[in-house]
């Protein structure tokens, strides 16, 4: 029984978005630009795509740009949002955790000459929003951060830190990376007041290559790469109509089962906690309440990547950390103040839609046995 719980790294496609990207492949195959009858309906494909997107966000559709990733959104929304503002100030306000799209864009802005605020978690692990309210001054030109962080799932408190600095500072600019929080919060662009949401299609069960950018009316962001003109000149290039519009039959599921979802997100979280409670050399280090579809562990002296093969010859599938990594000890659990030990030996745990509790009863047996097992050969 193969068990996939890697789903922070990717989602499994939905059968609804394979359907509709099949059939966009094999039957609406025109370009969007074409003015014929193929071009139009390849054009409708994507017209329905933004509308549901738009439904979840709480936006009009044409706010919304498609890109080839949340890569792709986070450069646009950060080295495009800057350029669009190049007298606005010359400081940036951003977490020490974000995901490297988000860090190494920062960082290279960092080596041009601006300045970079990065704030840390406070002793708990959580952040503390007026740390980020403190921050930002008259120089800020950008605030950017994650909605939910990626390996230990802390969502950071965006309702409290973006009323706060849109009240002092009402023209900044504030871009917020939702990849790991889209559709498992309750969110909403227009009553929040950002700028710049970036979002994938491949964490949310659409494939991979498709993301997208929302842009509020009246910002102004400068394309990072020229071309045809395409989603407002702003991500040229001829758009993928079939992974368009598997993403947006991806967001429609979620919108329509976003409940239920979210309900076996949390189920599943609550009772692997009770397991791993049952298990004194595990270590929990997620936040209690923290997003419920993620659950960070440790078991020290037992290296992560040791464990994570171990649980694969059992068909058992998680994470050592963000999949972006390739196995390197994160920087974002050390960011976090965890031990060195903890952080050699986590494990990340990530539900799906589909995780049932069979799954997660099987996974606690396994990594029982597992430790039992491996402890007694690293012991000798």
């Amino acid at each position: 029984m193969e068990i996939y719980l890697d789903n922070c790294a990717t989602t499994k496609v939905c059968e609804q978005a394979a359907q509709i990207c099949m059939e966009a492949m094999v039957n609406e195959y025109g370009n969007p630009s074409s003015l014929h009858r193929k071009g139009l309906n390849a054009e409708h494909l994507m017209t329905a795509a933004r509308k549901n997107i738009a439904a979840i966000l709480g936006c009009d559709p044409e706010c919304i740009i498609f890109t080839g990733g949340a890569t792709d959104s986070n450069n646009i929304a950060i080295l495009g949002g800057i350029s669009a503002r190049k007298r606005a100030g010359k400081t940036i306000v951003t977490s020490s955790v974000e995901h490297p799209s988000v860090a190494d864009t920062v960082s290279s802005l960092e080596e041009q000459g601006y300045k970079v605020k990065r704030i840390v978690p406070r002793e708990n692990g959580t952040f503390a929003a007026e740390d980020f309210i403190d921050a930002v001054d008259d120089d800020t030109v950008l605030l950017t951060f994650m909605m939910v962080n990626n390996e230990m799932g802390t969502i950071l408190p965006y309702d409290k830190i973006i009323p706060a600095i849109r009240r002092k500072y009402p023209n900044l600019l504030i871009h917020m990376d939702g990849v790991q929080g889209f559709t498992k919060l309750p969110f909403n662009v227009k009553r929040l007041d950002i700028d710049l949401f970036s979002f994938s299609g491949h964490k949310l069960y659409a494939p991979k290559g498709i993301g997208g950018l929302y842009i509020k009316k009246g910002i102004r962001v400068n394309p990072v790469e020229y071309g045809g003109g395409q989603e407002r000149g702003i991500r040229s290039g001829t758009q993928s109509v079939p992974l368009i519009a598997a993403m947006g039959e991806a967001m429609a599921l979620c919108k329509r089962d976003g409940a239920a979802i979210l309900k076996n997100y949390r189920e599943r979280n609550a009772q692997l906690r009770a397991l791993l409670a049952e298990m004194p050399q595990v270590i929990i280090n997620s936040p209690e309440k923290g997003c419920p579809h993620v659950l960070n562990i440790s078991v020290p002296g037992i290296p992560s990547e040791i464990m994570l093969h171990a649980l694969e010859e059992k068909e058992i599938y998680v994470s050592s950390g963000s999949a972006c990594a390739k196995g390197a000890l994160s920087s974002t659990l050390e960011a976090y103040g965890l031990p060195a030990e903890r952080v050699r030996s986590a494990l990340r745990i990530s539900f799906s839609k589909d995780t049932t509790a069979e799954e997660i009863d099987i996974f606690a047996a396994a990594l029982r046995e597992t430790i039992d097992r491996l402890s007694k050969v690293i012991g000798k």
